[in-house]
């Protein structure tokens, strides 16, 4: 169980690096080709689903609070991104559509939050599995 869990991040970490090099251009800089769509939001759905599988599997294993801390943290904030991204257009599609302003809560929460805590809890995550593999 706590191998699956280990390839689960691995996986997201994976997804989150190459979502984030698409969404914020960085694939014209590296001269890499666009994704399209389709395939953005099939990776954002799966970055989804893995986070929640994440915080499952982090819950149901017995182990230090430390270490299961930060594996909570990765997969909720790996949730997190993709749910406050939706909810942001949500919200601004019921009560800013046609006015001045914007929906700024969600907006902020998805891209500056959850992506610092999810870096957060993968890094933690990994240098308790190394600390970990050296007692």
């Amino acid at each position: 169980m706590e191998k699956l869990r280990n390839i689960v991040l691995a996986v997201l970490v994976v997804i989150f690096a190459v979502l984030m090099v698409s969404i914020f251009g960085l694939n014209e800089r590296m001269s890499l080709r666009h994704l399209p769509i389709f395939v953005l939001l099939a990776m954002a759905c799966a970055f989804f689903v893995l986070g929640i599988v994440e915080v499952i599997l982090s819950v149901k294993i017995k182990e230090a609070k430390v270490k299961k801390v930060f594996f909570t943290l990765a997969g909720a904030s790996a949730a997190g991104i993709p749910l406050c991204a939706v909810l942001h257009n949500v919200v601004y599609g019921l009560f800013f559509a046609g006015k001045t302003g914007d929906e700024a809560v969600f907006f902020i929460l998805a891209v500056l939050v959850c992506p610092i805590l999810f870096a957060v809890g993968a890094l933690g995550s990994v240098i308790c599995g190394i600390v970990g593999m050296k007692k």
